[in-house]
């Protein structure tokens, strides 16, 4: 039996999951997830700014301590948005292999996709039936469509949360006039998704972990994160009532509200808005969560 550790470096969040693979089945050991906001302030001038840069690499350290308790044999570390486009990544990538020994290789969107792909088809069966996963990331959102086999089309878009919140949420509660200066940008940026929608005709929204776990936190108190049980139907009338809440809400009543986590007080507003256009782009006919995504698809990957 051996043991890997996989490392997914988002721009909000950074996620660790070591798993033992015995017969190429694996068995999750450890998970652990830091926020560290790397794309604060929604790095418009290109650049991870100093406190982010420390606490990336704080969290790796405390990541490598987790690691070598475990006696891993191999580490994968993936990056993806925020490093991808920022100036001062390879300074970030090299401060970590100086500190930790570990190697970060920074993945484009569409491998993003591919693996979050691979990661949401091992938590749902989707059979036959044609579906769009959406995977709401802090710099990026990677939208997939295709059933259980095959991936018909797949596109990275640089919505993510982190961007829009810094670019639309100016005022708390969001304004009107930011949602609707949001939906005219989306518009424009989305359209490609909406030809592809009418040309595929997706039957269920399937979101990949991130604020899709928010939004079941929310809506059932019982809702944990369980590697073995990794899918969660949303209803969808339920979701319009709590998605008018955070619309409506300010800071304080939901940094009060149980289900939403700290690291997305905020940016499940401009999450929330950006999960609701899609829905009203399409009609689909059930909204579903995968708790397994990027870090889930290398693992299934590897195995």
């Amino acid at each position: 039996m051996s043991s890997i550790a996989i490392i997914d470096l988002g721009t909000n969040t950074f996620h660790l999951l070591i798993a033992e693979i015995n017969e190429n089945k694996p068995k999750v050991i450890f998970q652990e997830t830091i926020a560290v906001k790397l794309g604060e302030g929604g790095m418009r001038d290109g650049m991870i700014n100093d406190l982010a840069f420390d606490r990336g690499v704080s969290a790796i350290r405390q990541f490598k301590t987790s690691i070598d308790h475990h006696g891993v044999f191999q580490i994968k570390a993936f990056a993806t948005s925020a490093l991808r486009s920022a100036l001062n990544s390879e300074n970030f990538i090299k401060k970590i292999v100086t500190e930790t020994g570990i190697k970060i290789e920074i993945i484009d969107g569409n491998r993003e996709a591919e693996l979050i792909f691979s990661g949401v088809r091992a938590a749902i069966n989707m059979k036959d039936q044609s579906s769009l996963i959406m995977d709401i990331g802090g710099g990026s959102v990677e939208f997939i469509i295709c059933d259980q086999d095959q991936l018909f089309w797949k596109k990275s878009f640089d919505i993510g949360s982190a961007r829009l919140m810094d670019q639309f949420h100016k005022s708390d509660p969001i304004s009107e006039s930011n949602i609707t200066e949001l939906h005219s940008y989306l518009n424009v940026v989305l359209i490609n998704l909406k030809t592809q929608l009418d040309s595929f005709k997706p039957k269920q929204l399937i979101g990949s972990a991130g604020a899709f776990e928010t939004f079941a936190s929310m809506l059932d108190p019982n809702f944990i994160i369980q590697f073995e049980k990794p899918e969660f139907t949303i209803d969808l009338d339920q979701f319009k009532k709590i998605s008018k809440f955070i619309i409506e809400s300010n800071h304080e009543e939901r940094a009060v509200t149980a289900g939403i986590p700290a690291v997305r007080v905020d940016m499940i507003v401009v999450a929330t808005l950006l999960t609701r256009y899609v829905l009203d782009l399409h009609e689909f006919k059930t909204l579903k969560l995968s708790t397994h995504s990027l870090k889930e698809g290398v693992l299934f990957e590897m195995i």
